[in-house]
């Protein structure tokens, strides 16, 4: 699947209200190391359905997105 570069322009995190990395077929907040799951194509943008990733797993998913 591809997220449309308008629809990722406008998305945010739902916590923090910050900008989102799309990545693995996820939506990935470097800032609070959650990410969103996409399920059917729709971005799952729920707080409570994010997974927190630990720090070697952060920096696996800002590197596949070309964040260094």
């Amino acid at each position: 699947m591809t997220l449309d570069g308008a629809l990722l322009s406008l998305l945010v995190c739902p916590e923090d209200r910050g900008p989102l990395l799309y990545v693995d077929d996820c939506l990935y907040n470097p800032r609070l190391h959650r990410k969103y799951r996409i399920e059917d194509d729709i971005p799952v943008l729920l707080v409570d359905e994010a997974v927190t990733v630990d720090d070697d797993e952060h920096r696996r998913l800002v590197s596949a997105a070309g964040q260094a």
